[in-house]
């Protein structure tokens, strides 16, 4: 029929859609101390990553094990501001297990943390446990080994809890407040995975990402996803990548 339903473009029918749910939002409680300017013209754009293992230094640590105070930068990252070092260290765990060329990632921080996919953990010979960023306290240690020094660490290894990162527009959208929790459905070759328990991460200047470790990313084929969805667990409302 001309001019029918049938006929309409799906991004036409996807942005009312948004519109629709954008709108509802604004006007609830999720949306009061809000500005919802711009959010009904906003459509996210989701970005899942597989973050492999990886090392933060401080200044302190960077001088140690290379001998110099700056990271030099390979390559910038998604969100803004971070990038992946040009610098590796080497892992040592217990009974002298390591993993031999671990990346760094800058900028530098307050404590040094080394984050690792449960496998990784299995070959370096430690158990570390599921751990927000920052949340260090009781954590497993390990040795890093750089071309000029060691650093010897009592705690800071952790496997990192899967999260997905927002600035506030996100937020209002999907209707979620910092340290919520979301899903994430993955679909790969007609199986489909799905995600529970992601943690919120809202911050100015953010951009919609879900981090996933090697492991969790190989288990759902994220590399060959026919269809990704970040859905809020109360209200349903999921966006595809």
């Amino acid at each position: 029929m001309v001019g029918g339903i049938g006929q309409m473009d799906r991004g036409f029918i996807e942005a009312i859609v948004r519109d629709v749910i954008a709108s509802r939002l604004c006007s609830s409680e999720t949306a009061k101390n809000t500005d919802c300017s711009g959010v009904l013209a906003f459509v996210p754009k989701l970005v899942v990553s597989i973050s492999a293992r990886h090392v933060h230094l401080t200044d302190k640590d960077v001088r140690t094990l290379f001998g110099y105070d700056e990271l030099k930068k390979m390559k910038d990252l998604y969100q803004d501001g971070f990038y992946a070092a040009e610098e590796t260290v080497m892992l040592v765990g217990p009974r002298r297990r390591m993993l031999p060329t671990v990346r760094i990632l800058g900028p530098t921080r307050p404590e040094t943390q080394v984050e690792l996919a449960f496998t990784d953990a299995i070959s370096l010979g430690i158990d570390p446990p599921v751990r927000e960023s920052g949340k260090l306290q009781g954590t497993s240690g390990c040795v890093l080994v750089g071309p000029k020094g060691v650093v010897e660490l009592d705690h800071g290894v952790i496997r990192a809890e899967r999260h997905v990162h927002m600035n506030k527009n996100e937020a209002v959208f999907y209707g979620v407040k910092d340290k919520e929790r979301m899903r994430l459905r993955v679909t790969s070759g007609g199986c489909t995975t799905t995600f529970e328990n992601l943690l919120v991460r809202i911050g100015e200047g953010l951009k919609l990402e879900v981090h996933l470790d090697t492991d969790e990313g190989n288990a759902a084929d994220l590399e060959h996803a026919d269809k990704v969805e970040l859905l809020n667990s109360a209200k349903e409302i999921a966006v595809a990548a």
